[in-house]
């Protein structure tokens, strides 16, 4: 009868067991694709970052030529401006001329009054001295005289007609001399200012030609501007649904790993209500400690938690974790009981495997990085001193060396949940 309940109770422990791995396996992954899921999501997040980052880049520099080729208007608008003061002189130029044009016209048909008035004198001085068809000179008259004094008579006379008429004669070549010059210097005026006007006009013309291909310019940019805010609205709206989903991924993966630690309190329930244990060679693996927690590796305390200048980047930050410096391929066991929460590549920390536990109601979770291989996977129940891994440099490290980390509650890369190993671990 005892045999059989010792048979009966094995067969319970096989069956819990198998149940348990079983758990874990759909667990782990389950966890692994909602950590995959989550990665993916910030992959796009930050993609969608830097794509929003470039159109917000793009639309300066369109704001930034725009505001050049404004200003460029400006000027534009200020010479034509001007232009329009030039053309306005010019105009009012033109018309004082035009006046005395007018003036000067009415001055030229005095000269050409007094002239027609001269030429009619002058006609009929000839038509006097003409007797029958004949003509009859100064000489003539003065010989045609009765007497000396009629002589001397004749002779005053004829002086004073010729005087007369060459009086006539300059001032008729005089008036007519300053006709011709009147008028040449009327039409060189006019000449000179409609060429003006036309120079004028024309530049005129380009500027307002340029100012509207400015126009033109500047309403491209607008419209390339108003593409660019509205990809930008779009691209926008997506991050801010992508963080929905990273935060609610985040979520998931939190509860996924609470109930992976709950999984890890009954396995280690169970473990203790059958008495198993774990032989590990001493000569192999660190000395396994009393308590919940043990030295996770043998080697030498080499760097401690807080703040620090890190040894590759050079930029002073948190060390959120301890370092024991061993030889490549050291044993690497498991801080104490515990469900693999993550075993993989990631970032800085090269191949690194954290590990979920569940002492007195309190969730935390221990960090295992830089490891050169890997001896668990995600979702499996590890038990204190159990071989995980091996000691490497993997990651961003500067030679073979544990760094090891100890949070409350879960992982985070960003968040202060890190604590100090030696409150948990003695080394």
């Amino acid at each position: 009868m005892i045999k059989r309940r010792r048979i009966i109770s094995s067969v319970l422990a096989v069956c819990l067991l198998t149940m348990v791995v079983g758990s874990s396996g759909a667990s782990a992954s389950n966890l692994k694709d909602l950590q995959n899921e989550k990665k993916a999501a910030e992959n796009k997040k930050n993609s969608l970052n830097s794509t929003i980052q470039q159109k917000e880049i793009q639309i300066e520099a369109k704001q930034s030529k725009a505001d050049q080729l404004i200003k460029q208007i400006k000027l534009l608008n200020e010479k034509i401006d001007e232009t329009n003061a030039n053309m306005d002189r010019i105009i009012a130029e033109m018309n004082q001329t035009k006046r005395e044009i007018n003036e000067l016209q009415e001055s030229i048909k005095e000269l050409e009054q007094r002239i027609a008035e001269r030429d009619d004198v002058l006609r009929e001085r000839v038509r006097v001295m003409q007797v029958k068809g004949g003509k009859v000179s100064y000489l003539d008259v003065l010989l045609g005289a009765n007497s000396f004094s009629d002589f001397i008579d004749r002779f005053s006379a004829v002086t004073t007609l010729m005087d007369a008429d060459r009086k006539i004669i300059e001032q008729q070549q005089e008036d007519m001399e300053i006709l011709e010059d009147e008028k040449a210097l009327v039409e060189q005026k006019l000449a000179e200012q409609e060429e003006r006007k036309l120079k004028i006009q024309a530049m005129k013309d380009e500027l307002v030609e340029k100012k509207s291909e400015k126009r033109e310019l500047v309403r491209i940019l607008e419209k390339e501007q108003e593409k660019l805010s509205g990809e930008k609205s779009s691209l926008e709206e997506e991050y801010d649904e992508t963080i929905k989903i990273s935060k609610k991924l985040e979520a998931e993966i939190i509860a996924e790993q609470n109930r992976l630690a709950e999984i890890a309190r009954q396995e280690q329930a169970r473990k203790l209500a059958l008495s198993e244990d774990v032989s590990i060679p001493a000569s192999e693996l660190p000395v396994i400690s009393s308590g919940f927690w043990t030295t996770p590796a043998k080697g030498r305390y080499s760097s401690g938690f807080g703040w620090r200048i890190h040894p590759i980047t050079h930029v002073k930050k948190q060390h959120r974790g301890m370092d024991i410096s061993a030889p490549t391929g050291t044993p690497v066991v498991a801080a104490g009981d515990g469900v693999v929460s993550y075993a993989g590549s990631m970032s800085g920390f090269g191949n690194v495997i954290m590990i979920t536990h569940s002492m007195k109601d309190q969730i935390l979770t221990t960090v295992y990085a830089h490891l050169s291989t890997i001896g668990t996977s995600s979702g499996a129940h590890v038990g204190k001193g159990e071989l995980i891994g091996a000691v490497g440099s993997t990651g961003l490290s500067t030679g073979p060396h544990l760094h090891f980390e100890v949070h409350v509650g879960n992982f985070s890369a960003t968040g202060p949940s890190a604590v100090n190993p030696l409150h948990y671990v003695s080394f």
